[in-house]
């Protein structure tokens, strides 16, 4: 019989203690145990549950004993935090099973020592319940939507405790699945019906070409996936692709494409009537870009291993240059909730990197070109201070556009765009 918890236990101690991402080390699991579609629900609200309130579920079991939190055993600890999440935050599993099942894990590992103490801890936190700050504090909003008091602190700082408040409850939602439609292959009436053929609902967006499918699809299982009718894309980086507004005829460099979502949608917006290279530093992430123009059928895009920290005269000049830089991710915790935990980011150097990045794309326009800047962060230190600290250096790019999209305010990701000119 299938153990949906020893899944979601298994799939979390490679995330917290061999530094996994989340979405490819629970697809793993789930593969390698072929986990029928009916039991994926559970685990993956389990797993993604946990990772998501860490800081919350480690506030609470601290609560209850005298043990730091830090000397408790890996399976313990995320075991313990598996059945504080199900008894506080999933209404349809019985008390009694998360605190039964857990213990049942624990005694079944080489941690076997430690069910007593498991035991007694949840047995504890049922009799007691659970009591989280109240005030709005960087440290108490930390406890109660597990987010590091760094981070939260940023936001202020940029955007008001509103704002932040918001973002955080955003980080906490479950993400949509959202695609790009490939025009160059179907319509977008055409393809929804094709996915309802399947069982599928697509709902279309305001943005052209944009569909949110349902919860819980694979993806890369559809027959319409490998057609190469879609592929995934976040609505606010389709909108800044499109705010670029490339042209059939005109050039294209992608600095940092890998996997390539930004190139594609480019490529079809020019009608796959350009000529794009599509850069990235390892040759691994210069195949993903192969490999999916390949399936989209998309035949503009050439893949080329690249570094884009360093000029390079010979690829010549362009009329549009797409600089999505490496960046602290702080926008797109809900999908990468890991993210929030890393404790090896140098904010320096990574800006360091991404205006260098910047300041090489500008050299690659030809007159009157556009680049289009952007990041999956939140932190105006690597968005509007970057194009700024650019704009102070170069006096020929001027600044057309700059957006921010704010989780929870916006209905999306956190994203920053900004379209500059060469005059």
């Amino acid at each position: 019989m299938l153990n949906q918890r020893k899944i979601a236990l298994e799939a979390l101690l490679a995330v917290n203690e061999d530094s996994g991402y989340s979405n490819i080390v629970l697809s793993k699991f789930l593969s390698d145990n072929d986990v029928p579609r009916q039991d994926r629900a559970f685990i993956s609200a389990l797993y993604y549950g946990v990772l998501d309130r860490i800081i919350t579920l480690d506030y609470i079991i601290s609560a209850f004993t005298n043990k730091p939190v830090k000397r408790i055993k890996p399976l313990t600890l995320n075991s313990l935090r598996m059945a504080v999440f199900q008894i506080v935050y999933m209404d349809k599993v019985p008390d009694s099973a998360a605190v039964n099942e857990a213990v049942k894990l624990v005694k079944s590992s080489k941690e076997n020592y430690n069910a007593s103490f498991v035991n007694a801890v949840l047995r504890n936190i049922l009799r007691t319940g659970v009591k989280l700050p109240e005030d709005n504090s960087a440290e108490s909003l930390s406890v109660c939507y597990s987010c590091p008091a760094w981070i939260i602190e940023s936001f202020i700082a940029d955007y008001g405790i509103d704002n932040t408040v918001n973002i955080l409850k955003h980080f906490l939602e479950t993400p949509l699945i959202t695609v790009r439609i490939n025009p160059l292959l179907i319509g977008d009436e055409e393809f929804k019906e094709c996915l309802s053929d399947c069982g599928i609902e697509a709902m279309f967006t305001e943005v052209p070409h944009a569909a949110i499918l349902a919860e819980g699809v694979d993806l890369t299982a559809l027959s319409q996936y490998r057609d190469g009718l879609f592929h995934v894309q976040d609505i606010p980086s389709q909108i800044a692709v499109s705010k670029l507004g490339l042209r059939a005829g005109e050039s294209l460099l992608d600095m940092c494409a890998a996997p390539g979502g930004k190139t594609f949608t480019a490529a079809e917006i020019a009608d796959d009537n350009a000529k794009i290279i599509a850069c990235d530093v390892f040759p691994h992430r210069v195949e993903l870009i192969a490999t999916g123009a390949k399936r989209l059928n998309i035949k503009s895009i050439t893949a080329k291993i690249c570094d884009s920290s360093v000029f390079d005269q010979t690829l010549g000049l362009f009329d549009a240059v797409i600089c999505d830089v490496p960046c602290s991710g702080l926008g797109v915790i809900r999908r990468k909730p890991e993210i929030k935990y890393k404790k090896d980011i140098r904010l320096d150097v990574l800006q360091d990197t991404q205006l260098k990045i910047l300041s090489n794309g500008i050299k690659y326009l030809k007159p009157g070109g556009r680049l289009l800047y952007s990041t999956c962060t939140l932190r105006k230190a690597e968005n509007e201070e970057i194009v700024r600290r650019c704009l102070n250096e170069n006096e020929h790019i001027k600044l057309c556009l700059e957006h921010t999209f704010l989780p929870g305010i916006d209905g999306t990701d956190g994203f920053y765009f900004a379209i500059l000119k060469s005059g």
